[in-house]
């Protein structure tokens, strides 16, 4: 903690804004896997599940924005230009968080993360500290009251303010970290750049790989700040490998059509009903899974605990392993341990990697499992390929299938089981999807490609 206060009193950097420039058409930046540190591929998976878990819990409870980063877990990643003049970061997309940050000032401390170099406000001539009148701050502290927490702050002594907006410390299912705010200048391309970005300059992190590229719903987002019209990628395989390939994503400000694109599969965008005590779940990105269906016959779970409201689904790519409650996830277990005959459980594996069910003894090159299709409000189906919702696990000599979803072992509790999403579709389900969060007219898209 006291890198936070030694950091408070840092000099404030002043510069004034200059116009946002404007691009004429759509901007790509390249979408990278996170890299992934050598290890037993059982022990990585079991990092895996427990992430996901502790990222469920964070986002049932919908306090604030959320990043569910660990040295092991599948995210992507893109690089972002801050500062004048800008310094490039890598930052890992999240379409659960609002809040960007980024590893800040030469005083950054972390534990158990790897980060090359961080962000150096003193190198910026556009960096400057968010004070406590600006509106920017309730984007961070919600209820934030300027008038009861800004000594001096108030007519008609408000020119002899001098108070920052309070520092933040973000509590993730998996990891923390803590820092101030700052308004800065991020490049996006070399056509595209943006001023005034609220941004979190955090000088503590733990348990985290890097920043967050922060594109959920609310203020703070990327999308909101920068204005877009849609955002879209194609998410390159895992395979929980080291992987050098990397795709685009793509941003438009120009979209002003309600054109559907070519070849995609769309269902609308939802929100949950926003809870005082919960404002987070008004920032995810919601989707009507109207029903789950394994080879031919539909699960039988109840629509209301899949539908928006106490429970609902939402689109996370933050999250690599999907999250199902535990009503949820064991009816889809249940289905497909009753329709696999052909290979047996594997309850060695099953202990030692957190997932279930796992199947034992089965040959790369003869799997056959039952099919999973997801049924989208609007009549959207996702069929997905086995690789996405089964992984393949070696520990030693035993090898096994293992369905690739989480769930608690006990119930979460009244305080958040009571409300937030049932179902997280992680990143790994929408692997060589191409996915587009059409912002303008509320909807989803998707179409299954390769992505290179």
């Amino acid at each position: 903690m006291a890198s936070i206060f030694t950091f408070l009193f840092l000099p404030i950097l002043l510069s004034s804004f200059s116009a946002i420039s404007h691009a004429s058409s759509p901007q790509s930046v390249p979408l990278s896997l996170s890299p992934q540190h050598p290890t037993n591929p059982s022990h990585r998976i079991t990092l895996l599940a427990s992430t996901a878990r502790a990222r469920a819990r964070h986002l049932k409870n919908g306090y604030v924005s959320t990043a569910p980063l660990s040295p092991f877990a599948g995210a992507y990643s893109i690089t972002l230009g801050f500062g004048t003049p800008p310094q490039y970061l890598p930052m890992f997309m999240d379409t659960g968080s609002t809040l960007s940050w980024l590893p800040c000032t030469n005083r950054y401390q972390c534990s158990n993360c790897s980060v090359s170099s961080p962000f150096m406000p003193r190198q910026s001539s556009s960096a400057r500290i968010v004070g406590c009148l600006n509106p920017k701050c309730t984007w961070i502290h919600k209820s934030f009251d300027s008038r009861a927490s800004c000594p001096n702050c108030s007519l008609p002594q408000k020119d002899k303010c001098t108070k920052i907006c309070p520092p933040y410390l973000i509590l993730y299912g998996s990891g923390s970290t803590g820092g101030v705010a700052m308004v800065e200048t991020m490049t996006v391309s070399s056509e595209k750049s943006v001023t005034d970005f609220l941004i979190g300059c955090s000088v503590y992190a733990a348990n985290l790989l890097a920043g967050i590229a922060g594109f959920g719903r609310g203020n703070a987002s990327i999308p909101s700040q920068l204005g877009l019209k849609k955002f879209s990628y194609c998410l390159v395989s895992h395979k929980f490998d080291e992987n050098s390939r990397n795709s685009l994503l793509l941003m438009d400000w120009e979209s002003d059509s309600d054109q559907k694109t070519r070849n995609l599969t769309y269902t609308p965008l939802l929100k949950n009903p926003n809870l005082p005590e919960k404002t987070a779940l008004s920032e995810y990105y919601y989707v009507g899974l109207r029903k789950l269906t394994i080879g031919d016959k539909n699960v039988d779970i109840n629509y209301e605990e899949i539908s928006t409201g106490d429970g609902g689904t939402i689109v996370d790519s933050g999250s690599t392993l999907t999250y199902m409650t535990k009503p949820v996830f064991d009816l889809v277990s249940e289905a497909f341990v009753g329709q696999v005959k052909e290979y047996n459980r594997s309850s060695e594996m099953e202990a030692a990697t957190g997932l279930k069910p796992c199947f034992q003894d089965v040959r790369r090159n003869a799997v056959k499992m039952p099919e999973l299709k997801l049924h989208f409000k609007g009549g959207g189906k996702m069929v997905l390929p086995l690789e996405n919702y089964f992984v393949r696990v070696r520990d030693g000599e035993n090898e096994a299938l293992c369905f690739a979803a989480v769930s608690d072992g006990a119930p979460l509790g009244p305080e958040t089981a009571a409300n937030g999403p049932a179902v997280i579709l992680g990143n790994l389900f929408l692997q060589n999807f191409f996915v587009e969060f059409d912002l303008r007219n509320q909807r989803f898209g998707f179409r299954q490609q390769f992505c290179s």
